[in-house]
C-alpha cells in the first residue's frame, strides 16, 4: 500500500462499522460500486445486465452493493433492504464476484442526515482494500436501477489502458418509460442535459461532461488523489467529478451505453427522479435551458482570460463584455484572485490551469444561470439556437434535436 493511500485511510476513509461481505479471495483490477436503497425489485436486473459481460472481464472485477438506509427510515424501506441482503446472501449470480455491505440493519444504518454520497463513499473506500495496486485498478460507479451493455467492462478497461486522464464519464440514455407523460418528461430532461453539455463544449469549458452518478469511473489512484467521494445527500456525482477534473482530468468514454431508470424518486432532494416527477405530477419544468447568449458570453470570457492582461484590465474587459459577468467577477473578488495567481505561477500555462480550478463547473453554472435570469424561452427554441450556434442550423423540433444530440454524444445502442 503506497504512502498516499495510507494517508487517505488515516484521514479521509470511512469504513467503520461497515464491512465487505460475500466475495472473497484474490484482489481485483476493478470494483463496481452500487448503492441500493429499497432496490429488491430493480437490483437483480442491474446485476443480470452486468453478468452478460465477458467472463474474462467479470473474473477481474469485484461488484459491491451497498444496501443502505438511514436511521429512522420507513418500515417498508427496511423490510425491502433486508430482503435484498437475504437475496444477495443466496449467491444469485455465481459468475459475478459479488460482495455487499450491510449499511441498513440496526447498528449499521447510515446517519439520519446522510444519504447516497456516504453510501457511495463506504463502497468505494472498502473496495480500495481489495484492489490489485500492482496494476492500474479502477473504481466504477453504477446505480441499482441501471442497465449496462454486454461490452460495458471491455469498454471501460480499454479506455483506461489508453487514457492518461484519471476519470471518465460514460454515454447514457434513460430507459423508456411505460407511461407516455413520464416518457415525454424524461426526454425533455435529457434534452436539457444534452443541450447544456453541447453548449459547454462549444464554449470551450474544461467542465464539459455529464455528471450522472451511474455513469462514471476513475482509477483508484485518481480517487485517492481527489480526496475520495464526498458525503453529500445529492449532487455528490457533480462535486466528485468536478474534483476529479481539477486533479487528474475527466474524459468522455465511447463504445458502450449506460441506461438509468426514468422512474420517480424521493431518495434525494433533487436530481433526475425529482425533475421527472415535477414535470408529470405538477406540470412544472424544474430546470431552465441555458441560452445561446449565455454560452456565448462564457466562450468569450474563457478566451479573454488567455490574453496577457492585468487583473484590472481583465475585470474591465469582462464588464464591457457583459455587465452581469463583470458583477459576478466582482463578487468573487476576481482581481485579488488573479493577482495572487500571477504571483504564485510564473508561467501562463500554470496560471491558466489554476484559473480553471478556481472558475470551476459550479461557478460556470452559476454564471450561466445569472446571465439567463428573467429569460424563459421555449425549450425547442433555446436548443435550436444553441445547435445553430454550434453548426447545426434549422433543427427546430424536439425529436430531431434530441436525436442529433444523442448521436453527437454517442447515446445510441451498440
Amino acid at each position: 500500500m503506497n504512502r498516499q493511500l495510507k494517508k487517505y485511510f488515516q484521514h479521509r476513509a470511512v469504513t467503520v462499522p461497515w464491512k465487505l461481505e460475500g466475495a472473497s479471495g484474490s484482489v481485483f483490477e476493478a470494483a463496481i460500486i452500487i448503492p441500493a436503497l429499497a432496490e429488491a425489485e430493480s437490483l437483480p436486473q442491474t446485476l443480470l445486465s452486468l453478468a452478460s459481460n465477458p467472463v474474462n472481464f467479470l473474473r477481474r472485477t469485484l461488484v459491491v452493493t451497498i444496501v443502505n438506509n438511514r436511521v429512522g427510515c420507513s418500515a417498508g424501506q427496511l423490510q425491502n433492504n433486508q430482503q435484498t441482503l437475504a437475496w444477495l446472501n443466496s449467491q444469485p449470480f455465481p459468475q459475478l464476484n459479488l460482495a455487499w455491505v450491510d449499511a441498513g440493519s440496526p447498528g449499521r444504518e447510515i446517519p439520519a442526515k446522510e444519504g447516497v454520497g456516504l453510501a457511495r463513499k463506504i463502497g468505494f473506500d472498502l473496495a480500495l482494500t481489495r484492489l490489485d495496486w500492482s496494476q492500474r485498478p479502477l473504481l466504477i460507479s453504477l446505480d441499482a436501477d441501471t442497465l449496462v451493455d454486454k461490452n460495458y467492462l471491455p469498454a471501460l478497461f480499454h479506455h483506461f489502458q489508453l487514457s492518461r486522464c484519471g476519470a471518465a464519464v460514460l454515454p447514457f440514455r434513460h430507459q423508456s418509460a411505460t407511461e407516455p407523460r413520464q416518457e415525454t418528461a424524461i426526454r425533455y430532461y435529457e434534452l436539457y442535459l444534452r443541450s447544456y453539455l453541447f453548449g459547454l463544449q462549444q464554449a470551450g469549458s474544461p467542465y464539459a461532461y455529464h455528471t450522472i452518478g451511474s455513469a462514471f469511473a476513475c482509477t483508484a489512484a485518481a480517487y485517492v488523489a481527489a480526496g475520495g467521494m464526498n458525503r453529500r445527500r445529492a449532487a455528490e456525482d457533480f462535486y466528485f467529478l468536478q474534483q476529479l477534473a481539477k486533479t487528474t482530468g475527466v474524459e468522455i468514454l465511447s463504445g458502450t451505453l449506460v441506461q438509468p431508470s426514468p422512474r420517480f424518486s424521493a431518495r434525494v432532494p433533487f436530481g433526475t427522479g425529482k425533475a421527472v416527477q415535477a414535470q408529470v405530477e405538477d406540470q412544472q419544468r424544474p430546470f431552465q435551458f441555458s441560452s445561446v447568449g449565455a454560452f456565448s458570453v462564457l466562450q468569450r470570457w474563457l478566451k479573454l482570460i488567455e490574453e496577457p492582461l492585468s487583473a484590472a484590465e481583465l475585470q474591465s474587459r469582462a464588464a464591457e463584455l457583459s455587465p452581469v459577468l463583470g458583477a459576478f467577477l466582482g463578487e468573487l473578488k476576481f482581481v485579488d484572485v488573479w493577482q495572487k495567481l500571477q504571483v504564485t505561477y510564473s508561467t501562463r500555462q500554470g496560471r491558466h490551469s489554476a484559473f480553471h480550478r478556481w472558475f470551476d463547473g459550479l461557478r460556470t453554472r452559476q454564471l450561466l444561470s445569472r446571465l439567463d435570469i428573467g429569460k424563459s424561452p421555449p425549450p425547442a427554441e433555446a436548443v435550436a439556437e444553441i445547435l445553430a450556434w454550434g453548426g447545426y442550423p434549422g433543427i427546430e423540433r424536439v425529436p430531431e434535436q434530441l436525436a442529433l444530440l444523442e448521436s453527437l454524444q454517442q447515446a445510441v445502442d451498440n
